[in-house]
């Protein structure tokens, strides 16, 4: 692999310098620049919740743009592979705790080809005018492509989830994610060519202190724009309703976590009839609704009588609706993802099902081929049907916008919601099945930006943990620990405010996308002019 990427020189065309020479330098060097990328990746993973080192994502960019400057595109892609592995091995790690190390292997090596691409483009814009900005693009318009593409892409591991708090974390409010992580990439990219510029003294000291100033002045705009959003309580902005998150807990964590639905839902009815008991008390304030988590119910209430029967002594007892997760049978052979409006006098009403659910663990496309590769793909025996309904709900007086578990990393599913008229956003997900790793932090950190970009309160449901509360400028409230039962009570303001990046939806990530790409067409042109 060396000596296929080598042959490319590390400064094209470097005048009085014999081209096996700059070969030789080539060979040399390769295995540092293949160190620094795994550093970024490394710097990258370290970055996000788990570990909570969020200013080190700039060193992300920051390395790739140094490993690549001057390379060929092929020898930019290998390193943007090798930083996409070094990162994405580990931050995915969760998806393989219960079903073996194939699904994750594969799907970590799947999304590291992604950086590969980034790597390749980044490689060559790195020799324009102004490629700090350019190649800070890329990886905006990388992520965009990972998070649609295939079956609907998996926007996992974006550099603006990384930071849920810090000098970053504001700019979620006027371009939403994709600003966060152009916000984060051009830092890093300007560090680097800071870096470049006090090594090889050229093009000299202004162009190190213009860096510099870029590195500082990113982040202080950040700090800057977050003033007037800093402080943004619970009761803030509206009408308040008071909301009841329950937190019932599984038997066991694992795939086998509903092994015992009928305990699941027990637990989540339990809760809410102890809630009941406390308001009753006078130790709890009375809620105007409940919210449940995703699979509180994988018993289906409208075919189970049982079931729907608990469902409705519970929601009698706190006597308001109850938002209940739910597995429900249909359309034909396929199973719903479904939230279940439960109003304690008239039982089951409106409904959200899932508009986006994932593929290999919901569902299973093209299931012969996906199983020449591993068997684990019969693990998900029936099929979950793909929603087509926005998921604005109206309960106990709350204009509710329900999305359902990984629906929270997709923009475009979370704005649809708050276009539709959403005062708070509801974030129903099951993270048992991951144990106790750090995917429901990361999950979390998501509703912390989603919180920030459309200035809503975010209530996060989790069967088994993170539940939490989420104020409109991001900061937690209330948050539970794993494997834990747990209910909050709080007045929540429901808002009507529009966000500058509510207003402006997709738009800076389709420029951003469309200035990297720019650049990248402008690379390729200027290449061949000057090998004419």
């Amino acid at each position: 692999m060396a000596s296929a990427v080598s042959a490319g020189p590390v400064d094209a065309g470097t005048p009085g310098v014999p081209a096996e020479q700059q070969r030789r330098r080539s060979r040399v060097r390769w295995p540092w620049r293949t160190v620094l990328a795994a550093a970024g990746g490394l710097a990258l993973f370290l970055a996000f919740p788990g570990h909570d080192l969020s200013l080190l994502a700039v060193l992300g960019p920051a390395a790739l743009a140094l490993a690549v400057r001057g390379q060929r595109v092929r020898g930019g892609a290998w390193l943007g592979l090798v930083l996409g592995l070094v990162f994405m091995l580990p931050l995915l790690s969760w998806t393989g705790i219960y079903v073996g190390a194939f699904p994750w292997l594969a799907l970590a090596v799947f999304e590291a080809l992604y950086f590969a691409l980034l790597g390749g483009a980044a490689a060559a814009v790195s020799r324009l005018p102004g490629w700090p900005l350019w190649a800070a693009a890329l990886w905006v318009a990388d992520e965009a492509l990972r998070g649609r593409a295939p079956f609907g892409g998996f926007p996992w591991g974006r550099l603006g989830f990384s930071q849920a708090e810090g000098p970053f974390t504001a700019f979620a409010a006027y371009g939403g994610v994709p600003l966060v992580s152009l916000a984060v990439a051009l830092t890093g990219t300007l560090l680097a060519a800071g870096v470049l510029a006090v090594v090889r003294r050229r093009p000299g000291r202004r162009a190190a202190v213009l860096a510099l100033v870029g590195v500082l002045a990113v982040p202080l705009v950040g700090v800057l724009a977050g003033l007037p959003l800093a402080g943004s309580s619970l009761t803030e902005g509206g009408p308040t309703r008071t909301v009841a998150v329950i937190q019932g807990n599984v038997p066991r964590a694992g795939l086998d976590f509903n092994a015992q639905r009928r305990a699941v839902l027990d637990n989540h009815a339990g809760q809410t009839l102890a809630l009941a008991d406390a308001v009753a008390r006078g130790e709890a304030a009375q809620p105007d609704l409940v919210i449940w988590p995703e699979n509180s119910s994988d018993i289906d209430p409208y075919r189970n009588a049982d079931a729907a029967g608990v469902i409705s002594r519970a929601a009698r007892a706190i006597g308001v609706p109850v938002l209940v997760g739910a597995v429900v049978e249909g359309p034909g052979e396929k199973l719903s993802n479904t939230g279940i409006v439960w109003d304690p006098v008239t039982g089951p009403g409106d409904t959200y099902v899932k508009r986006h659910p994932v593929p290999l663990a919901e569902y299973v496309p093209y299931r012969p081929f996906f199983r020449f590769f591993s068997e684990k793909v019969d693990l998900v025996r029936r099929d979950f049907t793909q929603g087509t309904g926005v998921g604005t709900l109206d309960v106990g007086g709350a204009r509710v916008g329900d999305v359902i578990c990984f629906e929270v990393a997709y923009d475009g599913l979370v704005s649809d919601v708050v276009d539709a008229g959403a005062g708070m956003l509801v974030v129903q997900t099951n993270n048992a099945t991951f144990g106790y790793t750090d995917e429901s932090v990361q999950q979390l950190a998501m509703s912390r930006l989603r919180a920030v970009e459309f200035g809503r309160t975010v209530v996060v449901a989790a069967t088994s943990g993170i539940s939490a509360i989420v104020a409109p400028d991001g900061t937690v409230v209330h948050e539970s620990t794993l494997y834990t039962a747990d209910t909050f009570v709080e007045p929540i303001a429901q808002r009507d405010q529009r966000t500058v990046a509510e207003r402006l939806g997709a738009t800076p990530e389709w420029l951003l996308t469309a200035l990297g790409l720019g650049a990248v067409l402008a690379a390729v042109l200027r290449r061949r002019r000057s090998a004419a």
